[in-house]
C-alpha cells in the first residue's frame, strides 16, 4: 500500500480523502511496462503493517525557496537551477491553487485553509521523493498517458528541458532573451514519467513557492524522516514588493496605480494586498528568530537586497547552507545575470526576467512609488520594516536620494 504524506500527518484535514483516493488511482494507472518505476516505488514504500517502511537517511538534499510574490524569488531560484545536480521545479503549487479555485462553489465552501495547506504539503513531499505523477491530480486539463502541455512555467527548469525529458536536449543559451515558449516548442509536451526518471537521476530537488503563507505551515515537512529539508526564506522590502506587483499585475493593482499617478487614495484600494504580506513575512521571520527545534539546521533568512548587492557571496552562503558545491557554471551565470544593462523594453517588461543590474534594481522602486503610498506602507508595515532592517523615509527628497541606501547592515545566521 502506498503511504501518502497526509496519512502520516496527524494534523491533516479529513477533507484530504478524495485527494488520497485520486493519488492512489494515479499510482495504479501507471503504464504496466514501467518496470523501473514500479521497482523503485516498491523499494521506497512499504506496507502500512511493516514498521520498517521508513527509509535510511538519504544524501539527497531537499531545498525549498520560501518567498512571497515579487520578492526576487525567480532570480534566486535560478541560482539553484544552474546546479547540474539539482532538479528544480518552479511554483508547482500553482496547480493545487488552481484546482481548488476552479472547484465548484459548493466544494470551495467546504475547503478551508488547513485543507489547502495539507494539499500543498502532500504535493511538496511527493515532489521531493520524485513522485511527479502525483501532480496529475491537479494539472488541468488532466494529463493523458502521463503527458501534459500544461505544466506551469516548465521553461524555468533546466531538468525539464534537457535529456531524458527533452530528447533534443535543447537548452536556451545564456544570452537568449527571456522566452517562455522555447522549451515546449523544442521539447514537445512534458512526459511526467521521463521527468520522474530525470528527478531520480539528479542528486537533489529544489522547489520554489510563493503560495505557503508562513514558515510554520512547513513544520510537518521539516520533521518528516524521509526528507532533509532546507528552507531558504527570501524576504524583500515590502515597499519594493508593492512597486513590483503594481508593474507586473496591473489589473489586480489598478487602484494602487491610480493612487500613484494622481496622488489621491481611492476609497476602494485594498490595503490588505500589502498588509497580509507584511503580517505573514514578519510571522515567519519571528518564528525563525525563535530558533525552534524543528527549524534547527533547516532555516536560512536571506534578504533579496543583500543578494542583489553581493550576489557571489550570498549565493555561496545559500549553497553552503543547502549542502551543495558551488559549480563554475553557477558563478558564470551570476556574473552574466547581475551586471546586465537589460534596458530593452521587452526585457524590462518581461514579468519573470532574471537578467538585470542587481545593484540598481534592488532599490529602484524608490523612483517609481509616490511618497504618499510609501508613507502609508511604512505605517502599515512598520514592525516588519524594523524587524528586517529597512529604513523609513520622512520626505520626498529622502525617498528619491538613491545615494543613501534604505537597507541597514544586518547579519542573519542560519538557525542552528
Amino acid at each position: 500500500m502506498w503511504t501518502p504524506a497526509a496519512a502520516l500527518d496527524p494534523s491533516a484535514s479529513h477533507t484530504h480523502t478524495n485527494t488520497l483516493l485520486a493519488m492512489q488511482r494515479t499510482k495504479q494507472d501507471r503504464p504496466e511496462n514501467s518496470y523501473l518505476i514500479r521497482r523503485i516505488d516498491d523499494s521506497r514504500w512499504r506496507t502500512s503493517c511493516d514498521d520498517s517502511w521508513l527509509p535510511m537517511a538519504s544524501p539527497r538534499k531537499h531545498i525549498l525557496l520560501f518567498a512571497t510574490t515579487r520578492s526576487g524569488s525567480s532570480f534566486t531560484g535560478q541560482l539553484l537551477n544552474q546546479h547540474p545536480g539539482v532538479f528544480y521545479v518552479f511554483e508547482p503549487l500553482y496547480h493545487v491553487q488552481q484546482a481548488f479555485t476552479n472547484s465548484s462553489s459548493r466544494l470551495r465552501r467546504t475547503l478551508d485553509r488547513r485543507a489547502l495547506l495539507g494539499a500543498y504539503r502532500d504535493l511538496l513531499l511527493n515532489l521531493y521523493t520524485c513522485e511527479l505523477h502525483f501532480m496529475e491530480n491537479y494539472i488541468r486539463p488532466e494529463p493523458q498517458d502521463h503527458i501534459t502541455s500544461s505544466f506551469f512555467r516548465r521553461s524555468s527548469s533546466h531538468a525539464l528541458c534537457s535529456p531524458p525529458v527533452c530528447s533534443d536536449g535543447v537548452v536556451a543559451a545564456a544570452s537568449d532573451p527571456p522566452d517562455e515558449t522555447w522549451c515546449p516548442k523544442k521539447c514537445g509536451a512534458l512526459n511526467l514519467t521521463l521527468a520522474y526518471m530525470s528527478c531520480l537521476s539528479r542528486g537533489h530537488v529544489a522547489v520554489k513557492t510563493v503560495r505557503v503563507p508562513e514558515v510554520g505551515d512547513l513544520r510537518t515537512l521539516t520533521e518528516d524522516p524521509r526528507l532533509d529539508l532546507k528552507i531558504v526564506h527570501l524576504v524583500r522590502d515590502p515597499r519594493a514588493i508593492l512597486a513590483s506587483r503594481m508593474m507586473a499585475f496591473s489589473d489586480q493593482f489598478r487602484a494602487w496605480k491610480i493612487w500613484n499617478a494622481t496622488g489621491r487614495q481611492p476609497r476602494y484600494v485594498d490595503l490588505s494586498q500589502i498588509t497580509s504580506t507584511c503580517k505573514d513575512m514578519a510571522a515567519s521571520v519571528e518564528t525563525g528568530l525563535q530558533r525552534p527545534a524543528w527549524l534547527r539546521g533547516r532555516y536560512l533568512l536571506v534578504r533579496y537586497e543583500d543578494l542583489a548587492f553581493n550576489p557571489k557571496d550570498k549565493a555561496s552562503e545559500i549553497y553552503k547552507f543547502a549542502g551543495l558545491e558551488m559549480e563554475d557554471r553557477v558563478r558564470t551565470w551570476i556574473a552574466k545575470n547581475t551586471n546586465s544593462n537589460a534596458s530593452s523594453p521587452s526585457e524590462w517588461n518581461y514579468r519573470y526576467s532574471t537578467t538585470r543590474d542587481s545593484r540598481v534594481t534592488a532599490e529602484s522602486w524608490r523612483l517609481r512609488l509616490g511618497f504618499d503610498i510609501v508613507r502609508t506602507v511604512q505605517n502599515l508595515c512598520n514592525d516588519t520594516l524594523a524587524l528586517l532592517g529597512y529604513k523609513q523615509v520622512r520626505s520626498v527628497a529622502e525617498l528619491k536620494n538613491l545615494s543613501q541606501s534604505l537597507v541597514e547592515h544586518r547579519t542573519f545566521q542560519p538557525v542552528t
